[in-house]
């Protein structure tokens, strides 16, 4: 079911109001600075769009397929298209369409939007009221400023996270399961806030190009500030995935050395115990030959001692071929 609201700025306090579309016709022309908000839109609310609103046709039809990130300069409006952060699932993203007239803008969405919620909350502050007078146009930086902070409080968690698993693979004195699995989760994570952080950063630096005619000197130094800001986030989410992968090195590293040392290890008790067999099945060879004859050949005596020389000799090898003894 549709949900329309519209926010306007009246006597220095924000008055909102939950509309039908027959509704919509007589209240919006004497509007002169308002937000439309329309959550899942219906055949209803596109009538209204391409009849009442003159939307471009165009436009429209990216309310209800899957559209693309852009921002277009139509007539009689202009449109922009955007992905921002959905409640479903902390990086889900949806898309937010947005119409911006000479008094109105107008957000359509199929999903709760907190970006969307947080602008509310901005447009219904009355210390900000004067600002918003400026129009429809600031409100449009207002909204963006909202979804780049949005982005901001996840990356702070990311912050967090990524400096509690530097801490664990560096801990030497403790050991820890599924960092790997852990420090890939966070690679991923990042790779998919960027996807939605590099298309919001090319749509600010579309609308501010001098050729578009997208801003307004007035409103322009607010988008050059946003600008900076989304830019900040994308340096801050190329440093993180930068350090996840250097932590996620370090922690292979450790990983091999300590195989390496096992290894080493397997080594030489595979060495010790060859040597000892090489030295014990000759022996046992002189001792079954030997031993049958105790007494008419051999005598206990001359036995043991060809077995002790025997076994110094071969000691003797070993040791000149550096099988045993210090290593150098």
């Amino acid at each position: 079911m549709s949900t329309i609201r519209l926010l306007t700025a009246s006597t220095g306090k924000a008055g909102e109001k939950t509309l039908q579309t027959e509704d919509l016709a007589t209240v919006l022309p004497n509007i002169k600075s308002g937000w439309l908000d329309i959550l899942n839109p219906g055949e209803a609310e596109k009538k209204f769009m391409l009849e009442k609103l003159n939307f471009h046709p165009l436009a429209v039809e990216d309310c209800f397929a899957d559209p693309v990130d852009r921002a277009e300069h139509y007539e009689t409006h202009r449109f922009v298209v955007l992905k921002a952060r959905d409640t479903d699932s902390e990086l889900d993203t949806e898309y937010l369409l947005v119409f911006l007239t000479d008094n109105l803008l107008v957000t359509v969405r199929n999903t709760v939007i907190p970006a969307v919620e947080r602008f509310r909350g901005r447009y219904r502050s009355i210390r900000r009221q004067k600002r918003l007078e400026r129009g429809p146009e600031f409100l449009l930086y207002e909204l963006l400023d909202s979804v780049a902070d949005d982005w901001m409080d996840i990356l702070s968690n990311y912050s967090d996270k990524l400096d509690n698993l530097e801490d664990r693979v560096f801990d030497i004195h403790n050991s820890y399961s599924n960092l790997l699995e852990s420090l890939h989760q966070i690679k991923q994570d990042l790779r998919e806030i960027q996807k939605s952080i590099i298309p919001l950063q090319n749509i600010v630096g579309r609308l501010m190009r001098p050729d578009e005619e997208f801003i307004s000197e007035e409103n322009y130094l607010y988008f050059r500030d946003l600008a900076d800001v989304i830019k900040g986030l994308v340096i801050q989410v190329e440093n993180y995935s930068s350090g996840a992968a250097s932590t996620r090195d370090t922690y292979l590293s450790q990983v091999s050395v300590k195989l390496s040392e096992s290894n080493s290890r397997l080594s030489e008790v595979m060495t010790t115990l060859t040597v000892i067999g090489s030295i014990m099945l000759p022996l046992s060879l002189i001792a079954g030959i030997a031993g049958m004859n105790v007494g008419s050949d051999f005598d206990f005596t001359q036995i043991v001692s060809v077995m002790i020389v025997f076994a110094g000799i071969m000691l003797f090898y070993f040791y000149r071929k550096g099988w045993i003894g210090p290593q150098e």
